[in-house]
């Protein structure tokens, strides 16, 4: 374990462990701030995570530690040494700090990425819906958009869900009495309480929910029924999300190989965007 990420450690420490929800919301606060786990003090950790400090002691516990200090001291001895002279974080302003930061949490995407089992699930369940929702909410919305971009060039139905409202619950409706299926949805910090509610009403209309979040431990994980986590940078004053939006395009990737008919449409496309000019290049 101490030759992986400090976003994969954190992982691994939580995997298969039963918590409470405020359990999970600590958890996630440190998934977040995985390189500064280690020397956050419980009244810190209580801060960042908006609990309290005895419910901090008591997270500790279910983890299987006699209290938070040895958790700390656990998730000291498994991070590596400091980096080496010249290329440290200390040498970078704080751009190249959130640019590695960056590249760190692709990595970890990669390492999870091993395992492609889940990616080819739900690349089978988006695949077989029809029509697809595609859902994103504010700081996600952009992803959302994104992938029912490209996902529309290969796949007969898609309908993007970008925008909130008293709307939303209709028009899953109108997709589930269409025959949908499915549901992915691009989930972000902070995590608006109306993506939450529509994961849940989903998940009751009999869809299946494809979550991408930055945590396991996000909010939408208690209503999705396949979760795949990819890291927001932090080091910046709004959040990055060059990990989750390449997460989408494998998902993607992982549609189109149980699409028989998806190289036909691109070439289609491709055909017709030529014929019109669409393109300068």
């Amino acid at each position: 374990m101490s030759g992986s990420s400090p976003t994969a450690r954190l992982q691994q420490l939580f995997e298969g462990r039963r918590l409470t929800p405020t359990q999970r919301r600590i958890a996630h606060s440190m998934v977040r701030r995985a390189g500064e786990a280690p020397f956050l003090s419980s009244v810190e950790l209580a801060e960042l995570a908006g609990v309290s400090q005895p419910s901090v002691t008591r997270f500790a516990v279910a983890l299987g530690f006699d209290g938070y200090p040895a958790l700390r001291r656990h998730l000291r001895e498994v991070t590596p040494a400091g980096p080496v002279a010249g290329g440290g974080e200390d040498t970078y302003n704080e751009y190249q700090q959130a640019v590695h930061a960056e590249i760190e949490n692709l990595r970890h995407l990669a390492e999870l990425l091993a395992d492609a089992g889940p990616v080819e699930r739900a690349g089978r369940l988006l695949a077989a819906s029809r029509p697809l929702l595609v859902l994103g909410l504010r700081a996600a919305s952009s992803q959302a958009r994104g992938f029912g971009y490209f996902a529309a060039k290969v796949h007969p139905d898609v309908r993007v869900l970008d925008e909130g409202g008293s709307m939303l619950h209709d028009r899953i409706d109108a997709a589930r009495r269409a025959g949908a299926s499915a549901l992915i949805c691009f989930a972000l910090p902070r995590h608006p309480r109306e993506v939450v509610d529509a994961l849940a009403y989903a998940q009751e209309q009999g869809l299946s929910v494809v979550s991408v979040a930055d945590s396991a431990f996000a909010p939408v994980a208690a209503h999705s029924d396949l979760l795949i986590p990819a890291a927001v940078g932090t080091g910046l004053a709004f959040d990055t999300a060059c990990a989750p939006m390449l997460l989408g395009r494998v998902l993607l990737e992982a549609m189109c190989d149980d699409l028989p008919d998806a190289q036909a449409r691109l070439e289609e496309f491709d055909a017709k965007a030529a014929a019109r000019g669409l393109f300068i290049e």
